[in-house]
């Protein structure tokens, strides 16, 4: 699967370099859960998850208690999801996914990133077939047998695992996070996961060279990102230094 915890890391610590953006979409993401499924972390798996991973991108606990007293109260705003997919600067192919109370505001915002970066975009499943969606686990360790062989026990189906200088990945299906994750801390107590989360991850990488196309990548990520409806983007791009 390459490189997708680094292209990962590096397409995050863009977005996280605008703090008030990050606040508030995981402000969003997080109402949006615990309206849709529950307040409670232990009853809402997906929420307990959301939770922890807004807490290692520091995200202030008041954010995530007022975006969770929001959903207490029954009304607010009514957000739905939106995805748009389609191809990039150098071709490569790109998924993007919204919350959004306006979706004529979102589709705008997008198509236009889209359209002044020389990309295109495109139908519902244009892009999504050449990605899998997965869970995925970055830590430090150097015994790849023995993280095997600690999920193997635990019967998590796991997809593959990376060992790239003492970094070890784990790719798993996207429904055994949980799984993965107690079986990985209950092998090895001291971990500690640079990533843990449900991504999609590239089946092939394009990559992107020349001046117009580096340039227009960079552009395009950021016009998306400054779209306050878009929580995540994902890619198939390999950066060429």
């Amino acid at each position: 699967m390459g490189r997708a915890f680094q292209n990962r890391k590096e397409s995050m610590a863009k977005t996280q370099g605008q703090k008030t953006k990050v606040y508030s979409k995981y402000g969003k993401e997080i109402y949006v859960c615990a309206k849709n499924g529950g307040v409670d972390p232990d009853g809402n798996l997906a929420l307990r998850r959301l939770i922890e991973k807004a807490k290692k991108d520091q995200v202030p606990t008041h954010v995530i208690d007022k975006a969770i007293d929001k959903a207490k109260g029954g009304g607010g705003e009514n957000y739905e999801m939106a995805r748009y997919e389609g191809f990039g600067p150098g071709g490569c192919m790109v998924i993007v996914d919204c919350l959004t109370d306006n979706t004529n505001r979102t589709i705008k915002d997008v198509r236009q990133a889209f359209t002044k970066t020389d990309s295109k975009i495109g139908g519902p499943g244009s892009a999504a077939h050449m990605f899998d969606h997965q869970a995925l686990f970055s830590f430090k360790h150097d015994d790849e047998e023995a993280v095997l062989e600690a999920l193997m026990m635990a019967d998590v189906d796991v997809t593959d695992i990376e060992d790239e200088e003492g970094m070890m990945t784990v790719f798993a299906p996207h429904t055994e996070f949980f799984k993965a994750k107690t079986a990985l801390t209950g092998a090895f107590p001291d971990i500690d996961f640079e990533m843990e989360e449900i991504t999609w991850v590239p089946q092939t990488y394009t990559t992107i060279s020349g001046e117009d196309d580096l340039a227009n990548f960079e552009k395009f990520i950021n016009m998306l990102n400054d779209s306050d409806d878009v929580q995540n983007i994902y890619h198939n791009a390999e950066l060429e230094d």
